[in-house]
């Protein structure tokens, strides 16, 4: 007979019946499993369900529950009110019951469990009595009846958990004084065997699993043979695991106590995942169902199947649920029209977390280190104020609570439990929040201060532990005094800012969480406007915001525009950055690092003459600012001013002798003004300083060549790589190292790797052909230096060994129109009047060639400048005596002023 599908309607109401919402991949996960065969590799024998109070677990099993028995399955559940194994088990057993399984041997074995526990029970309290621990006088129950009193019995189950005769869980669990027990356990056992009647009855008290679990397991293998599925499910794991995950693992795993039908699932539900070490190698047949609070979509869904869809009422529930399906679930059943009828319901949620736990000092610390965003020991001391001698041990005790997590050297709670328990304590005693969020500011502050030593203002900002330090203080200030706290952390986000986004972000955060926990609508808004404007165009946008609302004094505002200035240099954007800064000196005439890093604006934009006057500007302001005294003179130096510059760099050196960069840059000087000595002194001492100082190795090794020290040089280039191997700059200066040693190849590399670097660094190309042509690739050479020149059109250089090239292959006309170009860029560019005069006679035009000789070695009688074109002069000279017509005197001129110029440089 075909079984008749279900219609849509019935199965609409069916699931309207249930009203659950959400979790619909969990429970497709544990369907799909029922429709595998046990042998099939997709199949799984064990979910775990995870998560904090209050998530859905036991909702959710429940579903499942109800799904398996749609599909014909046998079904049970065991939750905390099972104390111990054998009481796991009778629930068991009933429940089948209940479906037609009757499981007549276990039974039995568990009434005879029952009898010879209870004598068991009796042979201990007659111990404890004897030793004076059942009610203190050794007179049994107190009351003259002889029948041992309902404390007198829980005294002695305490007294057997507490001897590890039985395990057991529930209110016994760790209860009695483990000291006094364990004096009295040979008594114990003892008394026991006297009482018991056989082994196997002193084996049924000590070690029930060992006679009970092959029950059950022949019990259910005779189920199993009747009913598709068995489903065993176990409930509140975080507390009834500990009983049971051991003897699971067993179960399932090994045939300790016999097989266990293939046909049985088994499903636990906890706040802790699954123990890794037990169960971490049998990923191949367990289901991890980790549970988060519900999506928004997923509450609204609920609220909606409410009948509460006011979109005020369903947005207050989702803020003060966090979408904990508990607290959704609750809110919607009364049916709230307006957000004033909603109750906050912070302190049901909190119940929920510690549930567990009766101990007040316990709940008080739990409670009270909800109040940091992260946890380690120094601030669980602050924020629980307990006494020391109990602080570790309490901090321990938290540590494993489920909520608490680890985050690497820290531990965080979950973020739905921290919410409710701040707002639970926050309604509670409003004043008392205030105070503990300042007393945990000024703890914090404390330690900020003692991570401050050593630093100087420049570093903090980099400092990991000392941000930290900080924005907790800042966070917890905020908390306990929104209104005074905020411009004083505000200030702080402009310094943010300057330290890079991701730090302006955390501190944007911070508002925005002291905003909400503090129900501070105002910081909330700051929080948001500022993570806004940073995800729309980083902390440009974030100090425009500061800019426009924070009502900054002169001063502070003049400070926001210059770190927008600094902000748009370091995108490159020098124009505007000058903009800025000018705003910033409307503000502050005298905030002299405004002119500093316009200086450098201007310097990047080609206004040497305008970086120095900022630099004049900012000296006047700060005379013994080292940093300063380092630009202008950077700047004077590439201006030519040499000797100034060297005056500036004397008194940066004169200020901070140990400051590598002053060295350096000193050295540099030194070397244009051809005191190579010094350069080197000033350079080795730098380099002493600071080992990974790239720039000063690549410029002392500029020194080195000309010292015509070419191994020194190379040395000194490849430490330089080794520093810094992704800079095209450094590659290409090894490069032109390695062509001038006549190591070809190696240069290559060294271009090609500047080349995929940098794919639009000029020098790179430019040089790359140079060496290309010397290697006898001449059309690769002109590759690469047209593809420079596409780059940088008035690249002399380049121009010249592009004429080179085109010379080496005849064409004179292209080499000639390089030539020009670079004479009109450059006049004083010597050696290309000797080219201009080869291309010139390649073209057959010598009196041309032979002015464009007499150019390259001036006026007469001066002697011509040095060059390594001077060979290439006198071939020109001889190759223009043999054209006919040549004027043999003027040449004979020429000669002999080249021979001078070789005897002026060989001297």
């Amino acid at each position: 007979m075909v079984r008749r599908r279900a219609s849509m309607q019935e199965l609409i109401r069916d699931r309207r019946r249930h009203g659950f919402i959400g979790r619909a991949a969990e429970r497709a996960a544990f369907r799909a499993n029922l429709e595998l065969a046990p042998e099939d590799e997709r199949h799984r024998f064990l979910f775990h369900v995870h998560g904090t109070a209050g998530v859905g677990k036991t909702f959710l099993i429940r579903e499942l529950e109800q799904a398996a028995r749609d599909r014909g399955a046998l079904t049970a559940l065991v939750d905390e009110r099972a104390e111990d194994l054998p009481e796991a088990m009778a629930a068991i057993g009933e429940q089948f019951a209940r479906q037609g399984h009757r499981f007549k041997d276990l039974d039995r074995m568990l009434a005879t469990h029952r009898e010879r526990r209870h004598e068991a029970e009796a042979a201990v309290l007659e111990t404890l009595d004897r030793d004076g621990n059942a009610d203190g006088d050794g007179s049994g129950n107190g009351d003259g009846s002889g029948e041992p009193s309902a404390a007198s019995l829980t005294v002695a189950r305490m007294g057997v958990a507490g001897a590890g005769l039985i395990p057991v869980v529930g209110p016994f669990a760790g209860a009695l004084d483990a000291e006094r027990v364990a004096a009295g356990v040979d008594r114990l056992r003892a008394g026991l065997s006297a009482r018991l009647r056989s082994r196997e009855d002193v084996l049924l008290v000590l070690s029930p699993e060992r006679v009970l679990t092959p029950l059950l397991l022949g019990e259910l293998a005779r189920a199993a043979e009747q009913t598709p599925w068995i489903v065993l499910f176990f409930d509140t794991y975080e507390r009834t695991g500990r009983l049971l995950d051991g003897w699971l693992h067993e179960v399932m795993t090994t045939f300790l106590h016999g097989e266990l039908p293939a046909n049985v699932v088994v499903v636990t539900a906890g706040q802790r995942p699954l123990d890794t070490a037990r169960w971490g190698g049998h990923a191949d047949f367990v289901t991890d169902l980790p549970l988060e609070p519900f999506t928004e979509a997923e509450a609204r869904g609920l609220l909606a199947a409410r009948g509460v869809t006011a979109e005020p009422v369903v947005a207050e529930v989702l803020r003060l649920t966090g979408g904990l399906p508990v607290l959704v679930s609750t809110l919607a059943e009364a049916r709230p029209a307006d957000p004033d009828d909603i109750g906050d319901p912070s302190a049901t949620a909190v119940e929920r977390f510690l549930r567990w736990e009766d101990d007040p000092v316990r709940r008080a610390a739990a409670l009270a280190c909800a109040l940091p965003r992260s946890l380690d020991a120094d601030v669980f001391r602050a924020a629980a104020d307990c006494p020391p001698d109990a602080a570790d041990r309490l901090y321990g005790w938290l540590r494993g609570l489920p909520f608490v997590t680890a985050h690497g050297d820290r531990v965080r709670y979950h973020d739905v439990v921290r919410s409710a328990m701040l707002r639970s304590e926050r309604l509670r005693s409003p004043r008392g929040w205030a105070q503990r969020h300042t007393r945990l500011a000024e703890a914090f502050g404390a330690w900020r201060a003692e991570a401050e030593a050593g630093l100087g203002p420049g570093e903090r900002w980099a400092d990991e532990a000392w941000l930290r330090l900080r924005l907790a203080e800042s966070y917890h200030l905020l908390c306990g005094a929104p209104r005074t706290a905020l411009s004083t952390v505000l200030q702080d986000v402009i310094d943010a800012c300057g330290a890079g986004e991701p730090v302006a972000r955390r501190w944007a955060q911070a508002l925005a969480d002291a905003g909400r926990d503090a129900d501070a609508a105002g910081l909330a808004v700051w929080g948001k406007e500022l993570l806004r404007a940073l995800a729309a165009d980083g902390t440009l946008a974030a100090l425009g915001v500061l800019l426009a609302r924070a009502g900054f004094t002169a001063r502070l505002r003049a400070v926001v525009c210059w770190r927008r200035g600094t902000v748009l240099s370091g995108r490159e954007e020098h124009a505007r950055a000058v903009d800025e800064f000018d705003r910033a000196l409307a503000f502050d005439p005298g905030l002299g690092r405004a002119y500093r890093a316009r200086a450098v604006a201007w310097a990047r934009l080609g206004d040497r003459t305008g970086a120095v006057a900022d630099l004049d500007r900012a000296v006047e302001l700060e005379p013994d600012r080292v940093e300063t005294l380092l630009l202008r003179g950077d700047q004077r130096r590439v201006l030519g001013a040499y000797g100034e510059a060297l005056a500036d760099l004397d008194r940066a050196v004169e200020l901070d002798p140990a400051s590598a960069p002053a060295r350096a840059a000193r050295g540099v000087t030194r070397h244009l003004l051809g005191r190579l000595e010094e350069a080197t002194a000033d350079l080795d001492l730098a380099l002493e300083l600071d080992p990974e100082f790239v720039w000063a190795w690549v410029r002392r090794a500029r020194v080195w060549r000309s010292r015509h020290r070419e191994e020194r040089r190379v040395a000194d280039l490849d430490r330089a790589v080794a520093l810094g191997p992704d800079s095209a700059w450094v590659r290409c200066e090894r490069g032109d190292a390695l062509t001038a040693a006549g190591r070809y190849e190696d240069a290559l590399a060294d271009y090609d790797r500047a080349v995929a670097l940098d794919g639009g660094y000029a020098s790179a190309y430019a040089s790359r052909g140079a060496c290309r042509f010397r290697a006898g690739r001449p059309d690769g050479a002109l590759a690469d230096l047209d593809r420079a020149l596409e780059l940088e059109p008035a690249y002399g250089w380049a121009l010249y060994r592009r004429a080179e090239v085109r010379l080496h292959t005849g064409a004179h006309d292209g080499a000639l129109t390089d030539l020009d170009r670079l004479l009109d860029l450059d006049g004083g560019y010597a050696p290309a009047h000797t080219l201009r005069g080869r291309a010139l006679l390649g073209l057959g035009r010598p009196a041309e060639a032979l002015a464009a000789v007499g150019r390259r070695l001036g006026p007469p009688p001066s002697v011509p400048p040095a060059g390594p074109d001077l060979d290439e002069a006198a071939d020109l000279i001889e190759a223009l005596r043999a054209v006919p017509g040549a004027d043999l005197p003027e040449l004979g001129r020429l000669a002999d002023r080249v021979a001078r110029a070789r005897e002026a440089a060989g001297a």
